[in-house]
């Protein structure tokens, strides 16, 4: 067969992968907004749209999204924003600590911190038991108040992190000026640190945003009857009564919408002011006396240690002997136990599935980095904008889009294990491929092109060299992608059947028959595993810090 010589490995490489996004993200995507367009009879309508726009039960279920989204930003704000600054500018104890416990509830799944506040503060939680004896009255965490409490618990450690960043990098000589001029501490922070690092703080605003606008199971176990659109979607694609795929094809399209707007929105508000400084001289620790340093730690403490208590709650009570929903004084493995004998399917297929997304999301993501990097042409640009297509992408509307596009032939996936791996990949690869473009441009080219010079062909001075150097980062980028896929419920539980069910659904099926010992038990393993695959992570990114 004849290849034109202009199509070397790395022309090969822009190829394939746009067949694989083509197929797995543009078809599905295509496929939902044109079934959007029929009504449940089958004809070509715009009626799924009227529903939405006149019918409250369908738009108030945006309004609902936006509501608990909106506010568990702001709460995330005001619980982020000041923890950065006091453990980046102050030398208060404990630094390292606080930032584990901060990564390690980022890194938990938000339903799990959902379950374990219902264990406390549920109808029955032990929390609002000792309340009731005292005679605090307390109903229980449900509701939309319940849901914005975990969304900010789970998701303010985006702000922290942004944040923090930003503070020890930003120039402080406006800072310095203002304080010559005998501004306050809080009026320079209010009018000259926030405005400077507020590209950085809306990315981190936009983070939480998103997250909470695409939960799946947090509203789901603490909603009774509050009703999100990634919820309602879900209902009506997957109901007792057969179920309107249309119309759930309608609200994903509205979900995708939005997000997408919200995204713009954010680009654009940081685009109309120049937020440059020099960066040569980055700000200082200051030194704290002890009264006020013990104060500033306890208070980082608590709140570090406070979004770390679903945690906790889980191990805890995951020991405790169980007669079905209900718990008895003592402890036991008997939990333990019933999950191996019960579901030990599902946990073999959360680590397989996991592993081989990781695999191929880790060679995806350093291929595809190389080419936005090295090789950047008009084609590479628009990859890189599909590339983006999932980060906007709620997981039900993935998984609904999947089900849609390949549930008839040629090519029918739905119901095997297969489409939950390519959901998977899809849903990480954005993350995986900006952590791998991030190490490339920091390494010298200057290294490849010799290696090029001396005969080496591109591809081997890839995979021998380049590869090699990038490896230590890619991989602990590859094994934080890894610990949110095996905690992924939003796009499992519409792609999953009884013979392909992972943890995070055992769970979500466990709470919801009240199996609290056992939900608790797998909620546990999950935790141990996102705890022992940070610490790896981390031993391998200071490694890449060495190399």
């Amino acid at each position: 067969m004849f290849r034109p010589k202009r199509w070397d490995f790395w022309t090969w490489v822009t190829a394939a992968v746009y067949l694989f996004l083509l197929a797995f993200i543009v078809y599905p995507l295509f496929s939902l907004l044109f079934n959007s367009f029929f009504n449940d009879k089958g004809a070509f309508s715009l009626e799924n749209y009227g529903h939405f726009l006149k019918l409250k039960y369908y738009y108030g279920s945006l309004w609902n999204s936006l509501k608990v989204s909106g506010l568990a930003t702001v709460f995330a704000i005001l619980v982020g924003v000041p923890l950065a600054y006091v453990t980046t500018r102050y030398d208060i104890k404990g630094k390292g600590l606080i930032r584990i416990l901060v990564i390690m509830s980022l890194l938990s799944p938000p339903f799990i911190g959902a379950y374990s506040w219902i264990l406390m503060l549920g109808n029955n939680g032990f929390i609002t038991r000792f309340l009731h004896e005292i005679g605090i009255p307390f109903k229980s965490v449900y509701g939309w108040k319940g849901i914005v409490f975990v969304f900010t618990l789970q998701f303010y450690p985006h702000i922290f992190l942004y944040v923090s960043g930003a503070l020890r990098t930003i120039d402080t000589s406006l800072e310095e000026a203002a304080e010559s001029l005998g501004r306050s501490a809080f009026h320079r922070l209010m009018t000259i640190t926030l405005p400077l690092i507020f590209p950085t703080l809306s990315a981190g605003a936009l983070m939480v945003f998103m997250a909470s606008f695409a939960d799946f199971g947090t509203p789901m176990l603490l909603g009774q009857g509050f009703k999100v659109l990634p919820i309602l979607a879900y209902e009506q694609f997957i109901s007792e009564m057969g179920g309107n795929p249309a119309m759930a094809s309608t609200l994903s399209v509205i979900l995708i919408v939005c997000s997408t707007a919200i995204l713009f929105l954010q680009r654009y508000v940081v685009s109309r002011k120049n937020y440059t400084m020099t960066g040569m001289r980055t700000p200082k620790v200051q030194q704290l006396k002890t009264l006020p340093k013990w104060i500033l730690t306890c208070c980082a403490l608590l709140v570090a240690c406070v979004s770390m208590i679903p945690q906790a709650t889980v191990i805890v009570t995951s020991f405790i002997k169980t007669k079905g929903p209900v718990f008895h004084p003592g402890f036991s493995l008997n939990s333990y136990k019933e999950i191996l004998f019960r579901v030990p399917k599902a946990i073999a297929h959360t680590y397989t599935f996991s592993l081989i997304s990781i695999v191929i999301m880790i060679v995806m993501g350093m291929l595809v980095a190389y080419v936005l990097v090295r090789r950047k042409s008009k084609i590479t640009a628009m990859l890189d904008g599909i590339i983006m297509i999932p980060y906007v992408m709620p997981g039900t509307v993935l998984g609904i889009s999947l089900i849609i596009a390949f549930n008839k032939p040629p090519l029918i996936l739905t119901g095997t294990w297969v489409i939950l791996v390519i959901a998977y990949v899809i849903r990480k690869l954005p993350y995986t491929i900006r952590s791998s473009t991030a190490i490339l441009h920091q390494l010298d080219k200057s290294v490849e092109e010799a290696s090029i010079s001396l005969g080496v062909p591109p591809m081997k001075t890839f995979f021998k060299t380049t590869g090699r150097m990038m490896a230590p980062g890619v991989m602990s980028g590859g094994i934080l992608s890894w610990v949110t896929t095996i905690n992924e419920l939003s796009s499992t539980v519409v792609l999953y059947t009884g013979a392909t069910a992972t943890i995070s659904v055992s769970i979500y099926s466990e709470v919801f028959t009240a199996n609290y010992g056992t939900g608790a038990a797998l909620a546990s393993i999950l935790s141990a595993t996102t705890l022992i695959s940070l610490l790896i992570a981390n031993k391998l990114s200071k490694k890449g810090l060495q190399l």
